[in-house]
Protein backbone atom coordinates (compact mmCIF):
# COMPACT_ATOMS: atom_id res chain seq x y z
CA UNK A 1 0.00 0.00 0.00
CA UNK A 2 1.51 3.56 -0.92
CA UNK A 3 1.95 5.98 1.79
CA UNK A 4 0.87 9.64 0.29
CA UNK A 5 1.80 11.30 3.23
CA UNK A 6 3.80 10.74 6.18
CA UNK A 7 4.32 13.37 9.60
CA UNK A 8 7.84 12.56 11.07
CA UNK A 9 8.72 13.92 14.94
CA UNK A 10 6.57 16.95 14.16
CA UNK A 11 6.66 19.21 16.73
CA UNK A 12 4.65 22.87 16.67
CA UNK A 13 5.68 25.61 19.56
CA UNK A 14 3.56 28.97 19.47
CA UNK A 15 5.83 32.20 21.27
CA UNK A 16 8.63 34.10 20.59
CA UNK A 17 11.30 31.53 21.96
CA UNK A 18 9.98 28.67 20.56
CA UNK A 19 13.22 26.85 18.72
CA UNK A 20 15.06 27.98 22.29
CA UNK A 21 12.53 25.94 23.94
CA UNK A 22 11.72 23.00 22.12
CA UNK A 23 14.51 21.31 23.32
CA UNK A 24 12.81 21.58 26.72
CA UNK A 25 9.69 20.54 25.96
CA UNK A 26 11.02 17.30 24.17
CA UNK A 27 12.72 16.02 27.59
CA UNK A 28 10.61 17.13 30.10
CA UNK A 29 7.12 15.55 30.37
CA UNK A 30 5.29 19.03 31.38
CA UNK A 31 1.81 19.31 30.46
CA UNK A 32 0.76 21.62 27.56
CA UNK A 33 -1.21 24.03 30.27
CA UNK A 34 2.19 23.72 32.51
CA UNK A 35 3.79 24.71 29.92
CA UNK A 36 1.86 27.44 28.63
CA UNK A 37 1.64 28.77 32.57
CA UNK A 38 5.34 28.74 33.19
CA UNK A 39 6.50 30.38 29.69
CA UNK A 40 3.64 31.47 28.39
CA UNK A 41 4.30 29.04 24.87
CA UNK A 42 1.83 26.77 23.66
CA UNK A 43 2.29 23.07 22.93
CA UNK A 44 0.74 23.11 19.29
CA UNK A 45 1.74 19.87 18.01
CA UNK A 46 4.34 17.33 20.34
CA UNK A 47 6.02 14.71 18.32
CA UNK A 48 3.43 13.79 15.66
CA UNK A 49 4.01 10.90 14.03
CA UNK A 50 1.63 9.49 11.21
CA UNK A 51 1.24 7.66 7.92
CA UNK A 52 -1.30 8.13 5.15
CA UNK A 53 -2.25 5.81 2.83
CA UNK A 54 -3.16 6.27 -0.83
CA UNK A 55 -7.24 6.42 -1.34
CA UNK A 56 -8.02 6.36 2.68
CA UNK A 57 -9.97 8.46 4.27
CA UNK A 58 -7.94 9.67 7.52
CA UNK A 59 -9.50 10.76 10.14
CA UNK A 60 -7.48 13.51 12.71
CA UNK A 61 -10.17 13.59 15.71
CA UNK A 62 -9.75 15.88 18.98
CA UNK A 63 -11.70 18.50 20.51
CA UNK A 64 -11.25 22.12 20.80
CA UNK A 65 -6.99 22.32 21.65
CA UNK A 66 -5.99 19.30 20.27
CA UNK A 67 -3.79 20.21 17.94
CA UNK A 68 -6.23 18.86 15.11
CA UNK A 69 -6.13 21.98 12.67
CA UNK A 70 -2.48 22.94 13.55
CA UNK A 71 -1.62 19.18 12.05
CA UNK A 72 -3.64 19.84 8.74
CA UNK A 73 -2.17 23.33 8.40
CA UNK A 74 1.38 21.89 8.87
CA UNK A 75 0.28 19.85 6.36
CA UNK A 76 0.55 22.06 3.77
CA UNK A 77 2.50 24.59 5.50
CA UNK A 78 0.09 26.88 6.23
CA UNK A 79 1.80 26.99 9.65
CA UNK A 80 5.66 26.18 9.62
CA UNK A 81 6.54 23.91 12.44
CA UNK A 82 9.02 24.11 14.60
CA UNK A 83 10.72 20.67 14.17
CA UNK A 84 10.33 17.73 12.34
CA UNK A 85 9.54 16.46 8.96
CA UNK A 86 6.86 16.21 6.46
CA UNK A 87 6.71 14.33 2.98
CA UNK A 88 4.22 14.06 0.44
CA UNK A 89 5.19 11.35 -2.37
CA UNK A 90 7.96 10.82 -0.65
CA UNK A 91 9.15 14.79 -0.81
CA UNK A 92 9.82 16.48 2.16
CA UNK A 93 7.47 19.59 1.63
CA UNK A 94 9.69 21.53 4.30
CA UNK A 95 12.28 21.95 2.45
CA UNK A 96 10.23 23.28 -0.52
CA UNK A 97 10.69 26.40 -1.72
CA UNK A 98 8.28 29.14 -2.21
CA UNK A 99 7.51 28.43 -6.24
CA UNK A 100 7.47 24.74 -5.23
CA UNK A 101 5.17 25.01 -2.45
CA UNK A 102 2.83 27.14 -4.68
CA UNK A 103 2.90 24.69 -7.55
CA UNK A 104 2.48 21.85 -4.69
CA UNK A 105 -0.82 23.72 -3.32
CA UNK A 106 -2.29 24.58 -7.17
CA UNK A 107 -1.94 21.11 -8.30
CA UNK A 108 -1.42 18.39 -5.66
CA UNK A 109 -3.56 19.19 -2.79
CA UNK A 110 -6.78 21.03 -1.96
CA UNK A 111 -8.34 22.24 0.65
CA UNK A 112 -12.20 22.58 2.30
CA UNK A 113 -12.54 25.04 5.48
CA UNK A 114 -15.13 24.94 7.52
CA UNK A 115 -16.76 28.69 6.65
CA UNK A 116 -17.44 27.88 2.54
CA UNK A 117 -15.22 31.16 1.82
CA UNK A 118 -16.72 31.53 -1.51
CA UNK A 119 -15.97 34.27 -3.70
CA UNK A 120 -19.57 36.41 -3.65
CA UNK A 121 -19.00 38.24 -6.92
CA UNK A 122 -18.70 35.14 -9.29
CA UNK A 123 -21.26 32.34 -9.81
CA UNK A 124 -21.33 28.72 -8.39
CA UNK A 125 -19.84 27.67 -11.54
CA UNK A 126 -16.91 30.41 -11.60
CA UNK A 127 -16.34 29.40 -8.21
CA UNK A 128 -15.76 25.98 -8.95
CA UNK A 129 -13.22 26.74 -11.54
CA UNK A 130 -11.35 29.05 -9.93
CA UNK A 131 -8.58 26.61 -9.23
CA UNK A 132 -8.09 25.95 -12.71
CA UNK A 133 -8.30 29.45 -13.40
CA UNK A 134 -5.29 30.29 -10.91
CA UNK A 135 -3.60 27.20 -12.95
CA UNK A 136 -4.34 29.12 -16.15
CA UNK A 137 -6.71 26.41 -17.72
CA UNK A 138 -8.72 27.75 -20.81
CA UNK A 139 -12.32 28.87 -19.87
CA UNK A 140 -13.87 27.29 -22.04
CA UNK A 141 -11.82 23.90 -20.49
CA UNK A 142 -12.48 25.06 -16.90
CA UNK A 143 -16.03 25.69 -17.33
CA UNK A 144 -16.49 22.35 -18.64
CA UNK A 145 -14.84 20.69 -16.00
CA UNK A 146 -16.53 23.05 -12.52
CA UNK A 147 -19.79 21.42 -14.78
CA UNK A 148 -18.77 18.17 -14.58
CA UNK A 149 -17.54 18.53 -11.19
CA UNK A 150 -20.72 20.43 -9.64
CA UNK A 151 -22.67 17.41 -11.33
CA UNK A 152 -20.86 15.28 -9.10
CA UNK A 153 -21.59 16.80 -6.19
CA UNK A 154 -25.17 17.02 -7.46
CA UNK A 155 -25.60 20.77 -8.03
CA UNK A 156 -24.98 20.59 -12.02
CA UNK A 157 -28.81 22.37 -12.30
CA UNK A 158 -27.34 25.57 -10.09
CA UNK A 159 -23.91 26.34 -12.23
CA UNK A 160 -25.06 30.12 -12.84
CA UNK A 161 -26.36 30.68 -9.65
CA UNK A 162 -24.58 33.41 -7.01
CA UNK A 163 -23.38 31.76 -3.45
CA UNK A 164 -25.95 34.36 -1.82
CA UNK A 165 -28.70 32.31 -3.44
CA UNK A 166 -27.65 28.71 -2.35
CA UNK A 167 -28.38 26.86 1.36
CA UNK A 168 -25.50 26.43 3.76
CA UNK A 169 -25.48 22.60 2.44
CA UNK A 170 -25.31 23.51 -1.05
CA UNK A 171 -22.34 26.19 -0.07
CA UNK A 172 -20.51 23.41 1.22
CA UNK A 173 -21.15 21.33 -1.42
CA UNK A 174 -19.79 23.91 -4.20
CA UNK A 175 -16.51 24.93 -1.90
CA UNK A 176 -16.16 20.65 -1.85
CA UNK A 177 -16.65 20.86 -6.30
CA UNK A 178 -14.01 23.36 -6.06
CA UNK A 179 -11.81 21.80 -4.11
CA UNK A 180 -12.12 18.19 -7.09
CA UNK A 181 -11.79 20.62 -9.74
CA UNK A 182 -8.00 20.67 -9.78
CA UNK A 183 -7.60 17.05 -9.47
CA UNK A 184 -6.11 17.26 -6.54
CA UNK A 185 -3.74 14.05 -5.14
CA UNK A 186 -4.80 14.84 -1.21
CA UNK A 187 -8.12 16.72 -0.13
CA UNK A 188 -7.64 18.30 3.48
CA UNK A 189 -11.09 18.80 5.28
CA UNK A 190 -10.66 21.16 8.21
CA UNK A 191 -14.05 20.83 10.23
CA UNK A 192 -15.83 21.19 6.35
CA UNK A 193 -19.22 19.95 7.83
CA UNK A 194 -19.36 21.41 11.32
CA UNK A 195 -20.88 24.93 10.71
CA UNK A 196 -23.56 22.88 9.14
CA UNK A 197 -27.79 21.82 10.41
CA UNK A 198 -27.24 17.89 12.22
CA UNK A 199 -29.64 16.92 9.07
CA UNK A 200 -27.47 18.17 6.32
CA UNK A 201 -24.24 17.68 8.03
CA UNK A 202 -25.24 13.77 7.75
CA UNK A 203 -26.24 14.05 4.22
CA UNK A 204 -22.93 15.25 3.37
CA UNK A 205 -21.13 12.88 4.98
CA UNK A 206 -22.82 10.12 2.82
CA UNK A 207 -21.64 12.20 -0.35
CA UNK A 208 -18.31 12.48 0.82
CA UNK A 209 -18.26 8.69 1.13
CA UNK A 210 -19.58 8.29 -2.07
CA UNK A 211 -17.40 10.70 -3.90
CA UNK A 212 -14.56 8.58 -2.38
CA UNK A 213 -15.96 5.81 -3.47
CA UNK A 214 -15.85 6.73 -7.04
CA UNK A 215 -13.14 8.56 -7.08
CA UNK A 216 -10.64 7.08 -4.85
CA UNK A 217 -9.26 10.44 -3.79
CA UNK A 218 -6.55 10.70 0.01
CA UNK A 219 -8.51 12.42 1.75
CA UNK A 220 -7.02 14.09 5.53
CA UNK A 221 -10.53 14.87 7.58
CA UNK A 222 -10.74 17.28 10.26
CA UNK A 223 -13.32 16.87 13.07
CA UNK A 224 -14.40 17.27 17.04
CA UNK A 225 -17.06 14.78 16.34
CA UNK A 226 -16.38 11.30 17.39
CA UNK A 227 -19.74 10.36 15.38
CA UNK A 228 -18.42 11.79 12.34
CA UNK A 229 -14.95 10.20 12.42
CA UNK A 230 -16.13 6.76 13.40
CA UNK A 231 -18.99 7.11 10.07
CA UNK A 232 -16.31 8.27 7.59
CA UNK A 233 -12.63 7.14 8.17
CA UNK A 234 -11.08 4.21 7.21
CA UNK A 235 -9.01 4.72 9.95
CA UNK A 236 -8.90 7.58 13.01
CA UNK A 237 -5.83 9.82 14.97
CA UNK A 238 -7.45 10.85 18.19
CA UNK A 239 -5.53 13.36 19.59
CA UNK A 240 -5.36 15.23 22.71
CA UNK A 241 -3.04 18.16 23.65
CA UNK A 242 -0.85 18.22 20.83
CA UNK A 243 -0.40 14.55 20.64
CA UNK A 244 -1.59 11.81 19.06
CA UNK A 245 -2.93 8.93 21.88
CA UNK A 246 -3.97 6.16 19.69
CA UNK A 247 -4.36 5.91 15.47
CA UNK A 248 -6.20 2.87 14.27
CA UNK A 249 -9.95 1.94 12.61
CA UNK A 250 -13.05 2.65 14.26
CA UNK A 251 -13.86 -1.08 14.87
CA UNK A 252 -9.96 -0.96 16.63
CA UNK A 253 -10.68 2.34 18.44
CA UNK A 254 -13.84 0.62 19.61
CA UNK A 255 -13.00 -2.67 20.85
CA UNK A 256 -9.64 -1.52 22.27
CA UNK A 257 -9.46 1.89 23.49
CA UNK A 258 -6.27 2.76 24.18
CA UNK A 259 -6.64 4.85 27.57
CA UNK A 260 -8.97 6.19 29.57
CA UNK A 261 -9.36 9.44 27.86
CA UNK A 262 -10.41 7.72 24.55
CA UNK A 263 -12.45 4.94 26.46
CA UNK A 264 -14.73 7.75 27.99
CA UNK A 265 -15.11 9.40 24.66
CA UNK A 266 -16.33 5.89 22.98
CA UNK A 267 -18.19 4.63 25.82
CA UNK A 268 -21.82 6.15 24.16
CA UNK A 269 -20.98 5.89 20.71
CA UNK A 270 -23.95 3.40 19.03
CA UNK A 271 -21.90 0.18 17.80
CA UNK A 272 -24.18 -0.61 15.72
CA UNK A 273 -23.19 1.90 13.54
CA UNK A 274 -19.51 1.26 13.56
CA UNK A 275 -18.64 -2.39 13.74
CA UNK A 276 -18.72 -4.56 10.64
CA UNK A 277 -19.49 -7.97 9.58
CA UNK A 278 -15.60 -8.72 9.40
CA UNK A 279 -15.58 -7.88 12.74
CA UNK A 280 -17.97 -10.77 14.22
CA UNK A 281 -18.39 -13.25 11.90
CA UNK A 282 -17.00 -16.78 12.63
CA UNK A 283 -14.28 -17.77 10.21
CA UNK A 284 -14.50 -21.33 11.01
CA UNK A 285 -16.30 -23.01 8.30
CA UNK A 286 -19.80 -24.07 8.46
CA UNK A 287 -19.61 -25.55 5.40
CA UNK A 288 -20.13 -28.68 3.46
CA UNK A 289 -19.82 -29.18 -0.52
CA UNK A 290 -22.04 -31.80 -2.36
CA UNK A 291 -19.86 -34.12 -2.83
CA UNK A 292 -19.59 -35.16 0.91
CA UNK A 293 -23.01 -36.35 1.15
CA UNK A 294 -25.69 -35.98 3.88
CA UNK A 295 -23.86 -37.81 6.57
CA UNK A 296 -20.82 -35.98 6.24
CA UNK A 297 -23.17 -32.92 6.52
CA UNK A 298 -25.14 -33.89 9.68
CA UNK A 299 -22.10 -34.99 11.60
CA UNK A 300 -20.37 -31.59 11.09
CA UNK A 301 -23.82 -30.14 12.38
CA UNK A 302 -23.97 -32.41 15.37
CA UNK A 303 -20.30 -31.80 16.16
CA UNK A 304 -20.65 -28.17 15.51
CA UNK A 305 -23.46 -27.91 17.77
CA UNK A 306 -25.19 -26.14 15.56
CA UNK A 307 -28.68 -26.82 12.93
CA UNK A 308 -27.86 -25.64 9.63
CA UNK A 309 -25.02 -25.50 7.26
CA UNK A 310 -23.45 -23.68 4.38
CA UNK A 311 -22.96 -25.31 1.25
CA UNK A 312 -20.50 -24.34 -1.64
CA UNK A 313 -18.22 -25.60 -4.50
CA UNK A 314 -14.76 -26.22 -4.38
CA UNK A 315 -14.16 -22.56 -5.02
CA UNK A 316 -15.80 -22.17 -1.95
CA UNK A 317 -18.89 -20.07 -4.11
CA UNK A 318 -21.58 -20.20 -2.32
CA UNK A 319 -24.94 -22.14 -2.97
CA UNK A 320 -27.18 -21.94 -0.34
CA UNK A 321 -27.77 -23.54 3.19
CA UNK A 322 -28.96 -27.04 4.24
CA UNK A 323 -30.76 -27.80 7.90
CA UNK A 324 -30.53 -31.06 10.07
CA UNK A 325 -34.07 -31.22 9.92
CA UNK A 326 -34.20 -31.81 5.96
CA UNK A 327 -30.98 -33.87 6.03
CA UNK A 328 -32.10 -36.26 8.54
CA UNK A 329 -35.82 -36.70 6.69
CA UNK A 330 -33.83 -37.15 3.78
CA UNK A 331 -31.73 -40.06 4.92
CA UNK A 332 -34.61 -41.39 6.30
CA UNK A 333 -36.13 -41.73 3.08
CA UNK A 334 -32.93 -43.27 2.00
CA UNK A 335 -31.82 -40.95 -0.29
CA UNK A 336 -28.21 -38.87 -0.26
CA UNK A 337 -28.34 -35.72 -2.76
CA UNK A 338 -27.66 -32.96 -0.75
CA UNK A 339 -29.11 -30.59 -3.87
CA UNK A 340 -32.24 -31.72 -3.36
CA UNK A 341 -32.73 -29.45 0.09
CA UNK A 342 -30.17 -26.94 -0.55
CA UNK A 343 -32.08 -23.86 0.48
CA UNK A 344 -31.42 -20.76 -1.37
CA UNK A 345 -33.47 -18.11 0.61
CA UNK A 346 -30.63 -17.12 2.54
CA UNK A 347 -29.42 -13.50 3.58
CA UNK A 348 -25.58 -12.41 2.24
CA UNK A 349 -23.94 -9.29 3.50
CA UNK A 350 -20.06 -7.87 2.62
CA UNK A 351 -17.41 -7.94 4.64
CA UNK A 352 -18.18 -4.44 5.58
CA UNK A 353 -21.87 -4.36 6.43
CA UNK A 354 -22.45 -2.49 9.52
CA UNK A 355 -24.13 -4.19 12.61
CA UNK A 356 -27.36 -1.64 12.37
CA UNK A 357 -27.90 -3.52 8.52
CA UNK A 358 -27.28 -6.87 9.62
CA UNK A 359 -29.95 -7.15 12.69
CA UNK A 360 -33.01 -6.49 10.47
CA UNK A 361 -32.03 -9.72 8.22
CA UNK A 362 -32.82 -12.35 11.55
CA UNK A 363 -36.41 -11.51 11.55
CA UNK A 364 -37.84 -12.88 8.86
CA UNK A 365 -35.11 -15.44 8.12
CA UNK A 366 -34.43 -18.16 10.77
CA UNK A 367 -30.97 -19.36 9.15
CA UNK A 368 -27.56 -17.55 10.16
CA UNK A 369 -26.62 -14.49 7.70
CA UNK A 370 -23.56 -15.52 5.30
CA UNK A 371 -20.80 -13.05 4.51
CA UNK A 372 -19.46 -13.13 1.52
CA UNK A 373 -17.12 -11.09 -1.56
CA UNK A 374 -18.62 -11.82 -5.32
CA UNK A 375 -20.32 -14.78 -4.29
CA UNK A 376 -17.46 -16.44 -2.13
CA UNK A 377 -18.04 -17.54 1.22
CA UNK A 378 -16.20 -16.03 3.88
CA UNK A 379 -17.75 -16.21 7.46
CA UNK A 380 -20.66 -16.92 9.38
CA UNK A 381 -22.82 -14.31 11.19
CA UNK A 382 -24.91 -15.95 14.05
CA UNK A 383 -27.34 -13.51 15.67
CA UNK A 384 -25.80 -14.11 19.34
CA UNK A 385 -22.42 -12.32 17.55
CA UNK A 386 -25.36 -9.22 16.40
CA UNK A 387 -25.93 -9.14 19.79
CA UNK A 388 -22.48 -9.12 21.27
CA UNK A 389 -21.16 -6.67 19.22
CA UNK A 390 -23.40 -3.84 19.93
CA UNK A 391 -22.92 -4.32 23.41
CA UNK A 392 -19.34 -5.08 22.97
CA UNK A 393 -19.07 -8.71 24.64
CA UNK A 394 -16.09 -11.20 23.53
CA UNK A 395 -16.51 -13.26 20.48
Amino acid sequence: MKTVVEVKNVYKLFGNNSQKLLQQVKKSKLSKEKVLKETGHTIGLKNINLSVNEGEIFVVMGLSGSGKSTLIRCINRIIEPTEGEIYINGENILKMNNKQLTNLRRNKISMVFQSFALLPHKTVLDNVAFGLELQSVKKEIRRQRAQETLDIVNLGGYAHSMPSELSGGMQQRVGLARALCTSPEILLMDEAFSALDPLIRSEMQDELINIHHSMKKTIIFITHDLDEALKIGDRIAIMKDGEIVQIGTPEDILKGPANDYVKDFVQNVNRAKVITASNIMKRKEYLTLPKEGLRTAIKKMQDASISSLFVVNKDKMLKGIVTIDKAVKLIKEKKDNIEEIIDININTVSPDTKIEDIMPMFLNCPFPVAVTDNGKFLGIVFKSAVINGIIGGAQ
